[in-house]
């Protein structure tokens, strides 16, 4: 439960905010004054504070300093009367999380709370890497194969440094845990992070809330207002699924990159801020650059740094782990026990190329705790979660199909003399291999489980000289 402290001098409004906010789960206290205030956090630290900018003694403003000074990461929200939007903007280049004016409508309110409580618990959750699950914490990078070591290299250089990074990775794979663990390690780690998804905000609301916008600059601008970027000065913003940003506001990154300044919607002077960028793309660059979808300077400004997050599927012998480590996670927020996954169940979840990478590995985790009623996780429930109906397209799973596309146009794309036997065979090699591996070398199981006749499993393997590559067992 998140804890929240009003500094409010009214007390007929800090009671009212506070019966509000405990309608909604939130422990509150509640502080007539910065001083108050202050004395509060010498004893405990809050998720968030919201406080009045006009209090009795002590002002807003010098109070936001002192609180920064006993916590530089501590997120406080400004409320501010009409006509007092300067006062705010100062606020907001001290450290304020943002500001808010009064009268203000209750949804916008809490709103407000929930990005700022969202920004502190990405801004204090430590990311781990390469934890062992049974001591991992909630927010981890679980793996410890070759492609992970090396990632974790590759953040170990780059977070102590001010270069632009580049994560790149399909869909699901971690990569704002990446983000997060390069801002923990940097030098910026005790200042802002704030999180732009270019694809959750529509276009038309992108560029306001990236760089802020002054008073007229559009219908219903009826007052200056300070962006992203300006809030997270000092600090670190990342830019998640840049691939997809409009063409008119890469130029304005372009921008932030080149001179360290922006300019707010409507605003005619520039701002000097210093942010650090992080950006994430599941996109194929080199081909938007192509088409004329992504600019080629912003391209190489960005490219500075690239950390590639690899597919689960280049990774198969860290999925075991991340299975334990789902389980125990998901089983502490049911408050159930964790049953944990028996060996042939690791195998099988070990033979699977997980086209939804991490994130369809830790969905099937969770189906598979809620539908075992307690028993260890067997095949059978890996095999009834991961290839049930829901999952399956023309027999196929979902994803496989993509995935065996593109193989087979990379190999078409080499050339070569029978190359349809080749891609043939090649397949029906791995299917047989991954079989006689499930089966533990059983000939006669890895047939039925192949819907075959022993004789043509034999027949087969003999085709393709499986007999002494496998070095299965005689049955």
């Amino acid at each position: 439960m998140s804890t929240i402290l009003i500094v409010e001098d009214d007390p007929q409004l800090a009671q009212s905010f506070e019966r509000l906010l405990k309608g909604e789960d939130y422990t509150t206290w509640t502080a007539p004054s910065g001083e108050a205030a202050l004395q509060i956090l010498d004893n405990m630290l809050p998720d968030l504070i919201i406080m009045d900018v006009r209090l009795p003694g002590m002002s807003g403003l010098e109070t936001l300093k002192r609180m920064r000074m006993v916590s530089p990461r501590l997120q406080v929200i400004i409320m501010t009367a009409f006509g007092t939007t300067e006062t705010a903007i100062e606020a907001t280049k001290l450290g304020a999380f943002d500001y808010i004016l009064k009268p203000f409508e209750i949804p916008d309110m809490f709103a407000l709370i929930e990005q700022a409580l969202e920004t502190a618990r990405l801004m204090h959750s430590t990311v781990e890497m390469g934890q062992d699950p049974e001591t991992a914490t909630e927010d981890a990078i679980i793996g410890q194969s070759k492609p992970m070591q090396e990632l974790y290299k590759a953040i170990g250089r780059a977070a102590p440094t001010d270069a632009t990074v580049l994560i790149r990775g399909e869909s699901g794979t971690g990569k704002e845990l990446v983000a997060r663990a390069i801002y923990q390690h940097s030098l910026r780690a005790h200042k802002p992070f704030l999180v732009i998804n270019c694809v959750a905000i529509p276009e038309s609301l992108l560029e306001s809330e990236l760089f802020g916008f002054e008073k007229g600059a559009f219908t219903g601008a009826h007052n200056r207002r300070v962006g992203k970027i300006e809030q997270a000065n000092g600090g670190t913003v990342f830019l998640d699924e840049i691939g997809d940003m409009p063409l008119s506001i890469q130029a304005k990154i372009l921008r932030l990159l080149q001179e360290k300044s922006i300019e707010r919607l409507g605003g005619r002077e520039p701002i000097d801020v210093d942010v650090r960028i992080i950006a994430a793309t599941n996109r194929n660059l080199e081909a938007a650059l192509e088409e004329g979808r992504f600019r080629e300077d912003l391209y190489y400004r960005l490219n500075v740094v690239t950390l590639t997050m690899p597919p689960l599927r280049e990774r198969l012998d860290d999925v075991p782990m991340l299975a334990e480590y789902f389980l125990k996670k998901f089983a502490q927020h049911m408050g159930v026990s964790n049953p944990g996954l028996t060996p042939e169940a690791k195998t099988m979840l070990s033979t699977f190329p997980w086209p939804g990478n991490v994130r369809e590995l830790a969905n099937t985790m969770e189906k598979c705790l809620i539908f075992c009623r307690g028993r260890p996780i067997g095949p059978d429930d890996v095999t009834e979660q991961v290839l049930g109906s829901k999952h399956r397209v023309g027999g196929t799973p979902n994803g496989l199909d993509s995935v065996l596309r593109n193989w087979a146009r990379q190999t078409l794309a080499s050339g070569g003399e029978n190359l349809l036997g080749d891609l043939t065979d090649h397949v029906t090699r791995l299917i047989i291999s991954e079989a006689l591996i499930m089966t533990g070398g059983n000939r006669t199981r890895a047939a039925e489980l192949l819907g075959l006749s022993r004789p043509t499993l034999l027949a087969k393997m003999d085709k393709l000289n499986l007999r002494t590559e496998t070095q299965v067992n005689v049955d």
